[in-house]
């Protein structure tokens, strides 16, 4: 019933845009993503600002960093992210519209099946924590480092924005084509690649949102390599664990707390950091 219901959807919205593949693309690609990905960081930036409601602050990771956030900083990357978004991003769905066309399936009237999306949406992941586990590894090296990505890592304690605050070539070789490269090979439809780009945009913002929620992803694993830079490098974790380069999160508290909270008991008093000797 459900899959009915969204194969009217679609095709009503379809016969809408008149068949224009290219309107339908933008929306999808584009228009959805962004609004997933300012949505979701705008409810995050007014705890960041204004450090209400207490509720969310309490779930703080590194306390008493960004508390309140420096605003100078945060307009700056801000509109670094939003260039990026607009100069970057935007403009490299084009070719990436003509790989899809080529396809010949993308536009199709006939959604996929929710189970063949499952299979995509697996996919889409593995190939992304590949090419992001890699060229991120790429860019740590130093001479790309002090170059490229020190951008990125002028936040030891990261906000949800600054998942896409990065220099233009760390921005399409590290954050935009390891999530490109898989509906491109897959040749998949719009639907499903509105939903993963949306899906892989809110869940960067997670990863970097400084804020460890009830019930969303643990964002541990990725704020420890903005506070330690030489470690935890990918998406899952699966390569850093093949390649040895989490065992220094692996020792720490932040590993035991890297994990779905379930209550309201923020994991940072439920596993509180060790007292310091001096201490």
């Amino acid at each position: 019933t459900l899959g009915n219901f969204w194969q009217t959807a679609w095709l009503e919205f379809y016969d809408r845009m008149e068949g224009d593949e290219w309107t339908i693309f933008l929306i999808g690609a584009a228009l959805v993503p962004a609004l997933a990905f300012w949505g979701f960081n705008g409810i995050l930036l007014v705890a960041d600002i204004t450090g209400k409601p207490t509720f969310i602050t309490r779930y703080r990771i590194q306390l008493g960093k960004n508390d309140p956030v420096d605003t100078k900083k945060l307009c700056k990357a801000i509109y670094t992210a939003l260039g990026n978004q607009f100069f970057i991003s935007f403009p490299m769905l084009v070719p990436m519209f003509y790989i899809m066309k080529w396809w010949d399936n993308t536009f199709s009237k006939e959604l996929p099946t929710f189970q063949w999306f499952l299979v995509e949406l697996s996919i889409f992941t593995v190939v992304e924590e590949i090419l992001f586990y890699y060229t991120h590894r790429l860019v740590h090296h130093p001479v790309l480092y002090k170059h490229i990505h020190k951008k990125h890592h002028e936040w030891t304690a990261p906000i949800g924005v600054v998942s896409i605050y990065a220099h233009p070539i760390e921005h399409i070789v590290s954050n935009t084509l390891p999530v490109m490269t898989g509906p491109m090979i897959m040749g998949s439809h719009i639907v499903s690649i509105s939903a993963w780009f949306s899906i892989a945009l809110v869940t960067t913002s997670i990863s970097h949102c400084g804020y460890h929620l009830p019930l969303l992803p643990s964002p541990e694993f990725h704020d420890f390599h903005h506070l330690k830079f030489n470690q935890c490098y990918g998406v899952l974790g699966v390569l850093d664990f093949l390649h040895g380069t989490d065992k220094m999160f692996r020792q720490t508290k932040a590993f035991e707390r890297h994990k779905v909270l379930l209550s309201l008991t923020p994991l940072s008093e439920s596993i509180p950091e060790p007292p310091k000797k001096d201490e």
